[in-house]
């Protein structure tokens, strides 16, 4: 299994694909098949029987999965995509973006 660098939480921006451009909060990360649920991209309708939790049915909005390659990650100082690293402060590890140097 590889190493992510995007987790929950964290503010992506879709720079391949339908929905490039898109921004949005990461919602759930998939390990196993290097995938996210990004908040408000790759929406798809998926149509649902009547049942005691929806008892009207009918057709719902929800977000699909996306590739972790098709995301980058947002700078928070200057809201452009950056890289990530790590490093030690004291005696954690801690992420920081590379353009601002500003931890995340």
């Amino acid at each position: 299994m590889t190493k992510l660098k995007i987790k929950s939480g964290d503010v992506v921006r879709v720079i391949a694909g339908d929905h490039k451009g898109a921004e949005g909060k990461v919602l759930k990360v998939d390990r196993e098949n290097n995938k996210a649920i990004v908040e408000g991209t790759n929406m798809v309708s998926k149509h649902t029987k009547p049942s005691a939790k929806n008892p009207q049915g009918g057709i719902v909005k929800k977000e699909a999965p996306i590739h972790i390659s098709n995301l980058s990650l947002i700078d928070p100082k200057s809201k452009e995509a950056t890289k990530t690293g790590v490093r030690v402060e004291g005696d954690k590890k801690v992420r920081f973006s590379k353009k601002s140097n500003q931890v995340l």
